[in-house]
Protein backbone atom coordinates (compact mmCIF):
# COMPACT_ATOMS: atom_id res chain seq x y z
CA UNK A 1 0.00 0.00 0.00
CA UNK A 2 1.40 3.44 -0.52
CA UNK A 3 2.21 5.98 2.14
CA UNK A 4 0.26 9.29 1.76
CA UNK A 5 3.05 12.30 2.83
CA UNK A 6 -0.02 13.47 5.25
CA UNK A 7 0.55 15.51 8.46
CA UNK A 8 0.13 13.23 11.02
CA UNK A 9 -3.02 13.67 12.75
CA UNK A 10 -4.47 11.78 16.08
CA UNK A 11 -6.93 9.14 15.79
CA UNK A 12 -10.44 9.63 15.09
CA UNK A 13 -12.23 8.01 17.85
CA UNK A 14 -13.96 4.70 16.24
CA UNK A 15 -17.04 3.29 17.56
CA UNK A 16 -17.16 -0.48 18.40
CA UNK A 17 -18.52 -2.76 21.23
CA UNK A 18 -15.67 -3.38 24.21
CA UNK A 19 -15.28 -6.97 24.88
CA UNK A 20 -12.16 -8.62 27.08
CA UNK A 21 -9.18 -9.38 24.89
CA UNK A 22 -7.22 -11.40 26.74
CA UNK A 23 -5.38 -12.93 23.56
CA UNK A 24 -1.82 -11.92 23.19
CA UNK A 25 -1.14 -9.94 20.20
CA UNK A 26 1.71 -8.60 18.18
CA UNK A 27 0.75 -5.93 15.65
CA UNK A 28 3.21 -4.86 13.21
CA UNK A 29 2.66 -1.96 10.53
CA UNK A 30 4.66 1.44 9.45
CA UNK A 31 2.90 4.48 8.50
CA UNK A 32 0.41 6.53 9.78
CA UNK A 33 -2.68 4.38 8.18
CA UNK A 34 -1.68 1.79 10.70
CA UNK A 35 -1.37 4.10 13.67
CA UNK A 36 -5.68 4.28 13.69
CA UNK A 37 -5.43 0.06 13.73
CA UNK A 38 -2.90 0.24 16.46
CA UNK A 39 -4.99 2.93 18.48
CA UNK A 40 -8.11 1.28 17.77
CA UNK A 41 -7.12 -2.23 19.36
CA UNK A 42 -5.58 -0.51 22.51
CA UNK A 43 -9.03 1.24 23.30
CA UNK A 44 -10.76 -1.56 22.58
CA UNK A 45 -8.93 -3.02 25.67
CA UNK A 46 -6.67 -5.43 23.42
CA UNK A 47 -3.47 -7.35 24.78
CA UNK A 48 -0.78 -5.78 22.85
CA UNK A 49 2.49 -7.28 24.10
CA UNK A 50 4.69 -6.04 20.84
CA UNK A 51 4.98 -3.92 18.27
CA UNK A 52 6.84 -4.34 15.22
CA UNK A 53 7.60 -1.53 12.85
CA UNK A 54 10.74 -0.35 10.24
CA UNK A 55 13.85 1.22 11.27
CA UNK A 56 14.34 4.44 12.05
CA UNK A 57 15.55 6.29 8.80
CA UNK A 58 17.43 9.42 8.14
CA UNK A 59 15.10 11.74 6.88
CA UNK A 60 14.68 15.68 5.78
CA UNK A 61 16.80 18.71 5.59
CA UNK A 62 19.47 17.08 8.06
CA UNK A 63 19.03 14.01 7.35
CA UNK A 64 18.13 13.03 11.34
CA UNK A 65 16.88 9.07 12.40
CA UNK A 66 12.89 9.66 12.26
CA UNK A 67 10.80 6.75 14.00
CA UNK A 68 7.69 5.83 11.93
CA UNK A 69 4.21 7.06 12.72
CA UNK A 70 4.05 3.44 14.52
CA UNK A 71 6.83 4.04 16.71
CA UNK A 72 5.71 7.33 17.84
CA UNK A 73 2.58 5.88 18.50
CA UNK A 74 4.09 2.85 20.60
CA UNK A 75 6.57 4.96 22.33
CA UNK A 76 4.26 7.25 24.07
CA UNK A 77 1.37 4.36 25.07
CA UNK A 78 4.58 2.35 26.88
CA UNK A 79 4.28 -0.78 24.09
CA UNK A 80 7.00 -2.76 23.65
CA UNK A 81 9.05 -2.02 19.98
CA UNK A 82 11.08 -4.19 17.84
CA UNK A 83 12.75 -2.41 14.63
CA UNK A 84 14.48 -5.55 13.00
CA UNK A 85 16.10 -4.68 9.81
CA UNK A 86 15.58 -8.59 8.42
CA UNK A 87 12.72 -10.17 9.27
CA UNK A 88 15.02 -13.40 9.36
CA UNK A 89 17.49 -12.31 11.84
CA UNK A 90 18.02 -14.66 14.26
CA UNK A 91 17.67 -12.06 17.64
CA UNK A 92 14.62 -10.54 15.59
CA UNK A 93 12.75 -14.17 15.85
CA UNK A 94 14.11 -15.18 19.48
CA UNK A 95 12.80 -11.58 20.28
CA UNK A 96 9.43 -12.23 18.96
CA UNK A 97 9.30 -15.82 19.75
CA UNK A 98 9.74 -14.96 23.37
CA UNK A 99 6.47 -12.63 23.20
CA UNK A 100 4.43 -15.39 22.66
CA UNK A 101 1.51 -14.36 20.77
CA UNK A 102 -1.50 -15.73 20.50
CA UNK A 103 -2.46 -13.69 17.50
CA UNK A 104 -0.52 -11.18 14.93
CA UNK A 105 -2.15 -8.39 13.46
CA UNK A 106 -0.20 -6.38 10.21
CA UNK A 107 -1.51 -3.11 8.48
CA UNK A 108 0.60 -1.72 6.53
CA UNK A 109 3.63 -3.75 6.69
CA UNK A 110 6.15 -5.57 4.66
CA UNK A 111 5.96 -8.92 3.18
CA UNK A 112 6.41 -11.55 6.33
CA UNK A 113 8.02 -14.51 5.74
CA UNK A 114 6.62 -17.71 6.59
CA UNK A 115 8.68 -18.84 9.57
CA UNK A 116 7.27 -15.26 11.08
CA UNK A 117 3.20 -15.20 9.47
CA UNK A 118 2.79 -18.44 11.04
CA UNK A 119 4.69 -18.66 14.66
CA UNK A 120 1.23 -17.59 16.70
CA UNK A 121 -1.00 -20.27 17.45
CA UNK A 122 -3.96 -18.25 16.21
CA UNK A 123 -1.99 -17.44 12.81
CA UNK A 124 -1.80 -13.93 11.42
CA UNK A 125 -4.47 -11.79 10.20
CA UNK A 126 -4.02 -8.79 7.36
CA UNK A 127 -6.20 -5.60 6.99
CA UNK A 128 -6.26 -5.00 3.37
CA UNK A 129 -7.30 -2.18 1.61
CA UNK A 130 -9.72 -3.39 -1.07
CA UNK A 131 -12.57 -5.52 -1.39
CA UNK A 132 -11.15 -9.13 -2.13
CA UNK A 133 -9.96 -11.01 -4.25
CA UNK A 134 -9.90 -7.64 -6.09
CA UNK A 135 -7.19 -5.12 -5.94
CA UNK A 136 -4.38 -7.35 -4.48
CA UNK A 137 -1.12 -6.05 -4.46
CA UNK A 138 0.90 -2.90 -3.33
CA UNK A 139 -1.21 0.08 -4.46
CA UNK A 140 -4.67 -0.73 -4.01
CA UNK A 141 -6.07 2.85 -2.90
CA UNK A 142 -4.62 4.45 -5.92
CA UNK A 143 -5.81 1.97 -8.43
CA UNK A 144 -9.46 1.95 -7.46
CA UNK A 145 -9.40 4.75 -7.92
CA UNK A 146 -7.34 5.29 -11.59
CA UNK A 147 -9.59 2.77 -12.46
CA UNK A 148 -12.52 4.98 -11.60
CA UNK A 149 -14.35 2.69 -9.36
CA UNK A 150 -17.97 3.40 -7.49
CA UNK A 151 -16.83 1.23 -4.70
CA UNK A 152 -14.49 -0.02 -2.35
CA UNK A 153 -13.84 -1.61 1.45
CA UNK A 154 -11.69 -3.19 3.72
CA UNK A 155 -10.64 -6.47 3.71
CA UNK A 156 -9.05 -8.49 7.30
CA UNK A 157 -7.89 -12.13 6.57
CA UNK A 158 -5.25 -14.69 7.32
CA UNK A 159 -1.66 -14.76 5.98
CA UNK A 160 -0.75 -17.38 3.81
CA UNK A 161 1.91 -18.56 0.93
CA UNK A 162 0.77 -16.13 -1.64
CA UNK A 163 0.26 -12.36 -1.41
CA UNK A 164 -3.22 -11.22 -0.10
CA UNK A 165 -4.87 -14.77 -0.88
CA UNK A 166 -5.44 -15.82 2.51
CA UNK A 167 -9.19 -16.60 3.24
CA UNK A 168 -11.25 -14.11 4.72
CA UNK A 169 -12.80 -13.19 7.50
CA UNK A 170 -14.47 -9.93 7.35
CA UNK A 171 -14.91 -7.17 5.13
CA UNK A 172 -17.17 -3.35 4.37
CA UNK A 173 -17.39 -1.22 1.43
CA UNK A 174 -18.31 2.09 1.55
CA UNK A 175 -18.87 4.62 -1.80
CA UNK A 176 -15.82 6.77 -3.99
CA UNK A 177 -16.96 9.94 -4.62
CA UNK A 178 -16.54 11.37 -8.13
CA UNK A 179 -13.70 13.92 -7.03
CA UNK A 180 -12.10 11.73 -4.35
CA UNK A 181 -8.73 11.55 -4.53
CA UNK A 182 -7.02 8.33 -3.27
CA UNK A 183 -6.20 10.70 -0.06
CA UNK A 184 -9.71 10.98 0.61
CA UNK A 185 -10.12 7.38 0.15
CA UNK A 186 -7.14 7.17 2.71
CA UNK A 187 -8.23 8.81 5.19
CA UNK A 188 -11.98 7.08 5.39
CA UNK A 189 -10.43 3.39 4.89
CA UNK A 190 -8.12 3.93 7.73
CA UNK A 191 -10.96 4.42 10.36
CA UNK A 192 -13.76 1.85 8.50
CA UNK A 193 -10.80 -0.75 8.24
CA UNK A 194 -9.41 0.33 11.82
CA UNK A 195 -13.21 -0.77 12.97
CA UNK A 196 -13.40 -3.70 10.92
CA UNK A 197 -10.27 -4.99 12.35
CA UNK A 198 -11.20 -4.74 16.52
CA UNK A 199 -14.54 -6.79 14.93
CA UNK A 200 -12.01 -9.34 13.46
CA UNK A 201 -9.95 -9.76 16.45
CA UNK A 202 -13.04 -9.45 18.85
CA UNK A 203 -14.38 -12.57 16.73
CA UNK A 204 -11.12 -14.29 17.15
CA UNK A 205 -11.22 -14.27 20.63
CA UNK A 206 -14.92 -14.99 20.67
CA UNK A 207 -13.61 -18.36 18.29
CA UNK A 208 -16.98 -17.08 15.66
CA UNK A 209 -14.93 -16.67 13.30
CA UNK A 210 -16.05 -18.14 9.83
CA UNK A 211 -13.29 -17.37 7.38
CA UNK A 212 -14.16 -17.74 3.26
CA UNK A 213 -11.66 -18.83 0.71
CA UNK A 214 -10.99 -16.20 -2.15
CA UNK A 215 -12.43 -17.25 -5.14
CA UNK A 216 -13.25 -15.77 -8.37
CA UNK A 217 -11.96 -16.15 -12.27
CA UNK A 218 -8.57 -15.20 -12.69
CA UNK A 219 -9.70 -13.11 -15.89
CA UNK A 220 -12.09 -10.93 -13.73
CA UNK A 221 -9.60 -9.88 -11.38
CA UNK A 222 -7.82 -6.42 -11.28
CA UNK A 223 -4.77 -5.91 -9.47
CA UNK A 224 -3.32 -3.26 -7.74
CA UNK A 225 0.85 -3.54 -8.57
CA UNK A 226 3.48 -0.80 -6.90
CA UNK A 227 2.97 2.58 -8.90
CA UNK A 228 6.02 3.63 -10.93
CA UNK A 229 7.10 6.77 -12.17
CA UNK A 230 5.77 5.97 -15.67
CA UNK A 231 2.44 5.38 -14.43
CA UNK A 232 1.97 8.97 -13.18
CA UNK A 233 2.89 10.50 -16.60
CA UNK A 234 -0.45 12.00 -17.82
CA UNK A 235 -1.63 10.44 -21.81
CA UNK A 236 -3.87 13.20 -22.73
CA UNK A 237 -4.70 11.08 -26.00
CA UNK A 238 -6.79 9.46 -22.68
CA UNK A 239 -10.71 10.34 -22.44
CA UNK A 240 -11.19 13.29 -20.15
CA UNK A 241 -12.77 10.84 -17.31
CA UNK A 242 -9.39 8.83 -17.66
CA UNK A 243 -7.54 11.58 -17.25
CA UNK A 244 -9.56 12.72 -14.34
CA UNK A 245 -9.30 9.38 -12.58
CA UNK A 246 -5.51 9.14 -12.95
CA UNK A 247 -4.99 12.23 -11.51
CA UNK A 248 -7.32 11.95 -8.23
CA UNK A 249 -6.05 8.52 -7.66
CA UNK A 250 -2.67 9.92 -7.80
CA UNK A 251 -3.13 12.94 -5.22
CA UNK A 252 -1.59 13.86 -2.52
CA UNK A 253 1.02 11.27 -3.42
CA UNK A 254 3.07 10.32 -5.80
CA UNK A 255 1.42 12.99 -7.78
CA UNK A 256 0.23 12.82 -11.65
CA UNK A 257 2.23 14.75 -13.60
CA UNK A 258 2.52 16.60 -17.65
CA UNK A 259 5.31 18.63 -18.92
CA UNK A 260 4.99 23.06 -19.28
CA UNK A 261 7.42 24.80 -21.13
CA UNK A 262 10.11 21.77 -20.59
CA UNK A 263 9.46 21.85 -17.16
CA UNK A 264 7.87 18.89 -14.98
CA UNK A 265 4.39 20.45 -13.83
CA UNK A 266 2.75 18.28 -10.79
CA UNK A 267 -1.24 18.73 -11.24
CA UNK A 268 -3.09 17.68 -7.56
CA UNK A 269 -6.77 18.44 -8.96
CA UNK A 270 -8.12 19.41 -12.01
CA UNK A 271 -12.31 20.16 -13.10
CA UNK A 272 -13.69 18.56 -16.38
CA UNK A 273 -14.97 19.78 -19.71
CA UNK A 274 -16.76 18.06 -22.43
CA UNK A 275 -16.62 19.25 -26.15
CA UNK A 276 -17.68 17.76 -29.33
CA UNK A 277 -15.06 20.07 -31.41
CA UNK A 278 -11.91 18.54 -33.14
CA UNK A 279 -9.13 19.33 -30.53
CA UNK A 280 -5.38 18.03 -30.48
CA UNK A 281 -4.67 16.27 -27.59
CA UNK A 282 -1.70 17.29 -25.25
CA UNK A 283 -2.48 20.90 -26.55
CA UNK A 284 -2.93 23.68 -23.78
CA UNK A 285 -5.02 26.91 -23.77
CA UNK A 286 -4.90 29.63 -20.91
CA UNK A 287 -5.83 33.21 -20.42
CA UNK A 288 -3.33 34.00 -18.42
CA UNK A 289 -5.34 34.83 -15.36
CA UNK A 290 -8.22 32.22 -14.47
CA UNK A 291 -7.56 29.03 -16.05
CA UNK A 292 -5.18 26.54 -18.13
CA UNK A 293 -6.26 23.63 -19.48
CA UNK A 294 -5.18 20.74 -21.61
CA UNK A 295 -6.97 19.16 -24.24
CA UNK A 296 -7.58 15.30 -23.95
CA UNK A 297 -9.30 12.96 -26.01
CA UNK A 298 -12.60 14.32 -25.75
CA UNK A 299 -12.64 17.36 -24.44
CA UNK A 300 -10.26 19.36 -21.81
CA UNK A 301 -8.96 19.34 -17.98
CA UNK A 302 -8.95 22.53 -16.44
CA UNK A 303 -6.18 22.16 -13.78
CA UNK A 304 -6.64 23.72 -10.45
CA UNK A 305 -4.11 23.05 -7.59
CA UNK A 306 -0.58 22.48 -9.36
CA UNK A 307 3.21 22.56 -8.54
CA UNK A 308 5.78 23.57 -11.19
CA UNK A 309 9.27 21.72 -11.41
CA UNK A 310 11.46 24.27 -9.00
CA UNK A 311 8.76 26.39 -7.53
CA UNK A 312 6.18 25.77 -4.54
CA UNK A 313 2.55 24.20 -4.55
CA UNK A 314 -0.21 26.86 -5.82
CA UNK A 315 -3.86 27.21 -6.66
CA UNK A 316 -3.83 28.22 -10.72
CA UNK A 317 -4.94 31.66 -10.51
CA UNK A 318 -1.76 32.43 -8.14
CA UNK A 319 0.32 30.97 -10.58
CA UNK A 320 -0.57 32.59 -13.64
CA UNK A 321 -0.23 35.91 -11.91
CA UNK A 322 3.47 35.11 -11.95
CA UNK A 323 3.65 32.89 -14.80
CA UNK A 324 4.90 33.98 -18.39
CA UNK A 325 4.80 31.43 -21.30
CA UNK A 326 7.26 31.07 -23.82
Amino acid sequence: MIEFSLKHKQPQAVSFSLGLVTQRIVFMGTPEFAVASLDALVKAGCNIVGVVTAPDKPAGRGMQLTQSAVKQYAVEHNLKVLQPVKLKQEGFLAELKALQADLQVVVAFRMLPEIVWNMPTKGTINLHGSLLPQYRGAAPINWAVINGEKETGVTTFKLKHEIDTGDIILQESFAIGENDTAGDVHDKMKEIGAALLVKTVQAIEAGTVSEVPQTAPQNTLKHAPKIFTETCQINFNATVDEVHNLIRGLAPYPTAFTFLNNKKLKVFSVTKEMTDEHINAGEYETDNKTYLKFACSNGYIHVQDIQLEGKKRMDIKSFLSGYRFN
